[in-house]
């Protein structure tokens, strides 16, 4: 049952991506080229995208955390600690300069491969690397703190 609710949660999400145009770089892009208010071509509704979402997100997470456990786990997995530490600022910058360089992020990237583009294609397999190479990053970490205080 969960797998299936799964998926359709990623199906609606996916589709609201193409509804959207969110899967469209282009589309993406039009809204950071904050050079094109002059010219017109600046293209707002990225941000009413994004108001939506953030308001759902608000709402829903006020609703569901109301609950004893969810519905298809035996409790929540929430972050362990609410302090903020440089990866808490330095992933999320990351992830926002690839977002405005190739105007796309994962969710979409995944929507945007049936359109079979190479450098759809291209960007998810950079993404993948990357990922792989943040995670072998976090998992030394603690190594090389544990070896600088020998």
């Amino acid at each position: 049952m969960a797998i299936f609710a799964q998926f359709i949660v990623g199906l609606v999400f996916g589709l609201g991506l193409l509804l959207s145009g969110m899967s469209n770089p282009e589309k993406v892009l039009s809204f950071l080229d904050l050079a094109a208010i002059r010219s017109g071509g600046w293209d707002p509704s990225l941000m009413l995208v994004m108001a939506g979402a953030v308001g759902v997100t608000f709402v829903g997470f006020r609703l569901v955390l109301r609950r004893q456990r969810p519905v298809l786990d035996d409790r929540f997995h929430l972050p362990p600690s609410q302090i903020l530490d440089w990866r808490m600022g330095t992933g999320p910058a990351i992830f926002g300069i690839g977002w405005g360089l190739a105007g796309i992020c994962p969710g979409p990237a995944f929507v945007a491969l049936g359109y079979g583009s190479p450098a759809i294609a291209l960007f998810v397999v950079a993404m993948f690397i990357g990922m792989a190479a943040a995670r072998m990053l976090a998992n030394r970490r603690p190594q090389l703190s544990a070896a600088l205080a020998e």
